[in-house]
């Protein structure tokens, strides 16, 4: 039986861990606001970039460009994968899904293509070293300064490899953030890449109070020359913002969940040393009670 001693060192440690769970909360709160902004504020202009990159193909016939980074190639041989994850851990199970998914994506390839693989975020990277994955390549502290300058220069990157059909095909894996609590993994295709589809390009509310045939200058072909590149750099960029919030929330919703059990626990063990407490001295008193009368009998 646990001695009374032993029961306050562990109140005293429960304490403080539920001390450190609470703070790891309210910072997490507190940057989960401006992560949120960032990432909504984000879709918009990215929806609004594939809209006007599917209306350009879809006025003037896919068949009529020759853009390269639309081109579709069947035979893919090599596929690389981006693992979008955390560079701290204490967030649920955020790092394990986005690890699961990929490592069921170099499943469901196996045998067929060669999937490359490149992490961002340091758990990503820990994970797939320890399982003897091999990594093309990772990029160590990017997660924890997520900018567009940086995006652009992995996009321009991934484009050369295409170009040079070093790879045939590139997804990107990440959490896309829902809500504080939810998040949805998604894996994405960056390369070659795909407008959306002739319903969500419809829907555009701008597109569709422009009635009239636009006018490219100098050319149709050139603007989408422009903005196909963009339109990449902006997606990868889109998916880390939304993976930088999406941490923020599973972090938070994890400390959360971390302080309510050590509330939880702490009423218990409370509970668990009264009553130890009131077995000491009860069997106290029975001893100097029977050691009384053994004295007068």
């Amino acid at each position: 039986m646990a001695s009374l001693r032993d029961i306050r060192k562990r109140i005293r440690s429960v304490k403080s861990t539920r001390q450190i769970t609470k703070a790891m909360k309210m910072v997490a709160a507190a940057k989960l606001r401006k992560a949120q902004d960032a990432a909504v504020a984000a879709r918009p202009y990215a929806r609004t970039l594939d809209a006007m990159v599917a209306g350009i193909l879809g006025r003037s016939g896919a068949q009529s460009f020759g853009h390269p980074l639309l081109e579709s190639r069947p035979d893919k041989k090599r596929i690389a994968v981006f693992a979008v994850t955390s560079d701290k851990g204490l967030a649920g199970g955020f790092n394990h899904s986005i690890t699961r998914r990929v490592l069921r994506f170099i499943k469901e390839h196996d045998g067929q293509q060669e999937v490359v693989l490149f992490t961002l975020g340091r758990k990503g990277n820990e994970f797939f070293k320890n399982r003897g994955t091999p990594i093309e390549k990772d990029y160590p502290g990017l997660m924890s300064n997520v900018s567009h300058a940086a995006a652009h220069g992995i996009s321009k990157e991934l484009m050369q490899r295409f170009l040079d059909k070093e790879v045939d095909a590139v997804f990107v894996c990440f959490n896309e953030f829902v809500s504080a609590i939810s998040q949805k993994v998604r894996m994405v295709q960056l390369l070659p890449f795909e407008p959306p589809t002739v319903e969500a390009h419809s829907s555009n509310s701008i597109e569709n109070s422009n009635t009239m045939e636009p006018l490219y200058e100098p050319s149709s072909q050139e603007v989408l020359n422009h903005l196909v590149p963009r339109a990449l750099s902006v997606r990868l960029y889109r998916a880390l913002l939304e993976s930088v919030a999406s941490e923020y929330g599973a972090r938070m919703t994890a400390m959360e969940s971390a302080t309510n059990n050590a509330g939880e626990m702490l009423d218990n063990l409370s509970l668990f040393y009264n009553r130890t407490r009131q077995a000491a001295i009860t069997r106290e008193l029975v001893e100097i009670v029977s050691g009384a009368q053994a004295l007068s009998g």
